[in-house]
């Protein structure tokens, strides 16, 4: 066993100090810990560290299970001096209190065994193989191959640009002892988090500078997801889109998850191919999964069944997968757009424009229509914007008009303005003629539209209403409980404004 706390945090600063900085934080969530000493600037400042190392050793402070790795440019790493140094530096490393060193197959091939013996014989090897194309075809064989070597542990990492692909990496850990795997690139996200489930013998997180693609943080992999506590029942949700890297659903799930003490952890799939994301379903043990842009139409046409508002709507946001892996459709965000602005304005007689005529306008429309509004529609294209009018017997509104209209309320159904794109709003202050402005965006709480309107004096309301409305409905479909409620918003909001607070800085 390499170890027995299997997250382990991965130290990675350009000098000694900042090193050591991610050392300490990294013992206040884990006790094993990779020391990436390429990623020092110079030799100078790896034996700065390494004295700092040796030291804390000698004063008790750092009890861990430190994995010593300098890996070179050739295998993914940074360090560019000669396999010669960059042994002296592991030996270095093992002298100072490292249990283990990480050397990549390309300089363990270059060297006679005697060699690493003699320089490194009093540390434990973990052989590692790195594969930067997405091709897996030598997978199995390096594997297998370095499985039935001496070796203490065998680490495999490889790029994937795929679940599936990600899924194939996860298995080459199956069934044996001390064999890291680790699916790299922004896909594989979700399959690094389950990979101790999976059976992978460690799970990296970065402290704070990310040293490959699709890692999670070392707070986030240890209390977001919990990692270190998923089983094989643990059931698994999730949410589908693209992008996803903004989304705060698994903050707003895993709280529910937590408080309620269930096991059950929610996970963001970057999903570019939804047949990739159906065909991973079983394979993960998925049990349900939100979705959202673009996929919540296109996902009606892999349901098995579908609840008829969502059919009706035409856009699905919820998906519980059933016995035999059956799916079956809900859509949420209808339930969302009333809890936000029902306690705001009367909504029966009420003039309500929506800017936008995708899924997410599409549950606003039904919505506001089932409550007796007058529903207006524009949108950049026309006819998209004049068949949802038809379909909700509402009216469809050219742009121009919108300086000479008034509305009750303006929704903004657009994903413009949402973060990264910060700075950008979907209308300008001369079309916000209305009593109220809604924006669906919750990401930054406070977009560039609602602003707009505050500054004109007009009533706003965040897409955080909306946003927790719809996850909370959502949670309970798929746990047939009641949701933490005010615990899932706080979280929301709290991850917010710490957003926030980054920003400023």
């Amino acid at each position: 066993m390499i170890s027995r706390v299997k997250i382990c945090a991965v130290v990675a600063a350009a000098d000694a100090r900042s090193m050591w900085t991610q050392v300490r934080r990294a013992l206040g969530l884990t006790r094993t810990i990779e020391l990436r000493l390429d990623w020092l600037s110079d030799d100078a400042e790896i034996a700065r560290f390494l004295a700092r190392l040796r030291a804390s050793q000698r004063a008790n402070l750092a009890r861990a299970t430190f994995i010593a790795t300098c890996r070179r440019r050739l295998a993914g790493g940074k360090f560019t001096g000669t396999i010669a140094k960059q042994l002296v530096h592991l030996a270095e490393a093992i002298r100072a209190g490292c249990d283990w060193y990480d050397l990549e197959i390309e300089t363990s091939s270059a060297c006679p065994p005697e060699v690493l013996d003699v320089l490194l014989g009093e540390g434990r090897q973990m052989a590692s193989a790195h594969f930067f194309e997405p091709s897996h075809k030598n997978l199995k064989r390096v594997a297998a191959d370095l499985a039935g070597t001496r070796l203490d542990a065998i680490k495999i990492a490889a790029q994937c640009n795929s679940l599936v692909e990600s899924i194939d990496v996860l298995r080459l850990a199956h069934g044996r002892k001390n064999v890291v795997a680790v699916p790299m690139g922004d896909v594989a996200l979700p399959a690094r988090v389950l990979a101790l489930r999976e059976g992978s013998a460690l799970a990296y997180a970065p402290v704070q500078n990310a040293t490959a693609p699709g890692q999670v943080t070392l707070d986030a992999m240890k209390h977001l997801y919990r990692a270190d506590k998923l089983r094989r029942n643990t059931r698994v949700y999730g949410v589908i889109g693209d992008p996803i890297e903004h989304s705060l659903s698994p903050v707003l799930q895993n709280v529910g998850f937590q408080v309620r003490n269930m096991d059950a952890v929610f996970l963001p799939f970057l999903v570019r191919d939804l047949k990739d994301f159906l065909r991973a379903i079983g394979p993960l043990g998925i049990a349900g999964f939100s979705v959202t842009i673009p996929h919540k139409e296109a996902i009606l046409r892999h349901l098995d069944d579908c609840d008829p508002m969502a059919a009706a709507i035409g856009a699905v946001n919820t998906v519980v997968v059933r016995g035999g892996g059956k799916l079956y459709g809900y859509n949420t965000d209808y339930v969302g757009v009333l809890r936000a602005l029902e306690r705001r304005i009367p909504l029966r007689g009420s003039r309500a424009l929506i800017f936008g005529a995708g899924g997410a306008a599409r549950a606003v429309a039904f919505a506001l229509a089932e409550s007796g509004a007058v529903v207006c529609i524009c949108a950049r294209r026309m006819k998209q914007a004049k068949a949802l009018a038809r379909v909700v017997g509402g009216e469809a509104v050219e742009r121009p008009r919108l300086r000479r209209e008034f509305f009750d309320a303006i929704v903004n159904a657009t994903p413009v303005g949402m973060y990264p794109h910060s700075d950008r709003a979907p209308l300008r202050a001369e079309d916000l003629n209305c009593r109220l402005v809604f924006d669906l965006i919750y990401r930054p709480r406070s977009t560039q539209l609602l602003q707009i309107a505050s500054r004109r004096d007009i009533e706003t309301v965040s897409g955080v209403e909306m946003f927790v409305a719809q996850g909370t409905a959502q949670w309970e479909i798929w746990t047939g409980e009641r949701a933490p409620e005010s615990a899932m918003r706080r979280a929301v909001l709290r991850a917010l404004h710490n957003e926030e607070k980054m920003a400023v800085r």
